[in-house]
């Protein structure tokens, strides 16, 4: 899948990628806030960090990134925050991206209800569809109308968005750099590297991240049929090409991609070794796309395609219709998000074994160490509409109790509902949702995509997938690489990310599809350096050095 889509599908599992908007048009004045530059800035602290503990998990953590996982719910809550963040007379406008359906009004809406109570705050929400995210911020962002709170989320990256939240938003740092985040205790939880993934404007703090694991996608696969057609852990590109020829039979397909899903490219090039879209070392910045390895994974895919290990309608199908086909057995894998495994799991219905694919080892030209993609850190991040400083701790206070981490009575509420209304306990001990759960729910109303706590493996009903995959994630994690540019200011990429991202999916489509020859690529990629590619590397370079 892309960046962005990855990013997106860490929260939600897959959703449409909206195409290109006139937010390549927004204009200096929209934005404002003069440079967004941190170097030649002094940057200041990040939030001193201090863990908000919790149940003791049964699968243990490692400091590399391999989460914490738990094969059952807690037995005990506990509550997070003696007293709630307002007093039952405040009104909070907010605003995120969604990817379930509208919610039901307040009025109608017992989780909306239940959380506005337990905030003392009216929280007033608008949810955007994904669909019509870069529109409605394009308009948001030239307007005079702001929420009190945005959420820049979803993976977007949006034009002369950082000028934007300089311009008019709140400046935290004051309230969260260093011991100053001890007020907030639970926000003070959120790693580190959440806050770097986030990155500061003029080397200040202008929102709170929505910490998300490091391992940033999978490729999730149906392991009977993987394992009918030969499949090993760590086999070779060779092997594993022969494997899914193997699994592709009749109307099944081995390998499942959509028009958001480009035919799965960054596991693949990564996967031949490829940097993690950027990598900025020794005074040189190496983009992915200029590499012998990447070039040798569109060879690859481009042969699995003319193999017919992938599906016919690969570019032409949406990831929501993928995912469906990939429940019912017609694909037998798919590249996706890692927030998607409980909907997968739930999907599947237990028709089969639900599982994630470890790299396969390339050699020859082009091969390198398989790495795989470290995520930024967080699903975009929360920003305050400037506001005198108690208007902004208040916010901040609402901001922390949406932080409370699982295992607490906070957490439960904003994850799984009302008990008796939304969710009960079954026989095991897991929250299990109702039919009414399953509208008024956090899908339908994001309450976690506003701040969220780190997360835990966790899936309700399936304790061997929580085990399986937390001993998948000790294999990868040590082959986590990161995006050297994450956290790093470009002029030129917030300017020109969406049609910079454009040229690359296009070409990779095409080339895999067949309508490019792999020789085009090389023309691709000099559009692409025109376009903005050599001036943001050059832009990131100099952030980077700066940081450093």
């Amino acid at each position: 899948m892309s960046r962005r889509t990855l990013l997106r599908s860490i929260a939600v599992g897959g959703a449409a990628l909206a195409a290109p908007s006139v937010l390549t048009a927004c204009s200096t004045g929209s934005g404002g806030g003069g440079s967004v530059s941190n170097a030649g800035k002094k940057a200041v602290p990040w939030p001193a960090y201090t863990p908000t503990g919790g149940p003791a998990p049964d699968l243990a953590p490692t400091e590399e990134g391999v989460q914490a996982g738990y094969t059952k719910y807690p037995e005990k809550l506990v509550r997070a925050t003696a007293e709630k963040p307002g007093d039952g007379k405040q009104k909070i406008k907010v605003l995120t991206i969604t990817y379930g359906t509208p919610p039901k009004p307040v009025g109608r809406n017992k989780y909306w209800q239940a959380v506005n109570e337990a905030l003392g705050v009216e929280i007033e929400f608008t949810v955007v569809p994904d669909a019509d995210f870069r529109a409605k911020m394009s308009t948001l962002m030239s307007g005079d109308d702001l929420p009190d709170m945005i959420n820049f989320g979803g993976g977007y990256v949006l034009p002369r968005e950082s000028q934007f939240v300089k311009a008019r938003c709140a400046d935290l740092s004051e309230h969260l750099s260093g011991d100053a985040a001890k007020d907030y205790p639970h926000l003070a939880g959120i790693p580190t590297y959440a806050w770097e993934g986030m990155g500061r404007i003029a080397g200040r703090i202008y929102g709170v991240p929505v910490e998300r694991a490091k391992v940033q996608g999978a490729m999730f696969i149906n392991r009977e049929a993987f394992d009918e057609a030969g499949y090993r852990p760590g086999m070779s590109a060779a092997d594993f090409r022969a494997m899914a020829k193997e699994a592709s039979q009749g109307k099944r397909f081995a390998l499942g991609a959509s028009t958001v899903g480009f035919f799965g490219y960054l596991h693949h090039a990564m996967w031949h070794g490829a940097p993690n879209q950027w990598r900025i070392k020794d005074g040189k910045v190496t983009d992915m796309y200029g590499t012998d390895a990447f070039k040798a994974a569109l060879e690859y895919m481009a042969t699995l395609r003319r193999d017919g290990s992938y599906n016919p309608d690969a570019t032409s199908i949406s990831q929501v219709d993928l995912k469906t086909q990939f429940h019912n057995g017609t694909v037998r894998s798919m590249t996706d998000g890692w927030g998607a495994v409980m909907s997968n799991a739930q999907g599947i219905k237990d028709e089969f074994t639900l599982d994630v694919a470890e790299p396969y080892a390339v050699s020859g030209v082009g091969g390198g160490t398989p790495v795989y993609q470290q995520n930024r850190g967080c699903f975009g991040y929360t920003v305050i509409k400037k506001a005198s400083k108690e208007r902004v701790r208040l916010m901040l206070r609402v901001l922390n109790w949406l932080a409370s981490p699982f295992g607490t009575k906070e957490y439960e509420l904003t994850h799984y509902g009302v008990e008796g209304t939304h969710f009960r306990y079954d026989k095991a001990g897991d929250p299990v949702a109702t039919e009414l759960g399953l509208v008024d729910s956090r899908t339908n109303l994001p309450f976690p995509y506003l701040m969220d706590a780190p997360q835990p493996l966790y899936f309700p009903g399936f304790p061997d997938l929580t085990k399986r995959l937390h001993a998948w994630q000790r294999k990868v994690v040590p082959l986590l690489v990161p995006d050297d540019h994450w956290g790093l200011m470009s002029d030129t990429y917030n300017r020109q990310s969406a049609t910079m991202d454009q040229i690359i999916t296009d070409g990779v489509t095409a080339v895999v599809a067949g309508r490019k020859k792999l020789s085009d690529w090389d023309g691709i990629y000099e559009k692409w350096r025109s376009q903005g590619g050599k001036r943001a590397a050059e832009e990131f370079l100099k952030e980077y050095e700066a940081a450093h």
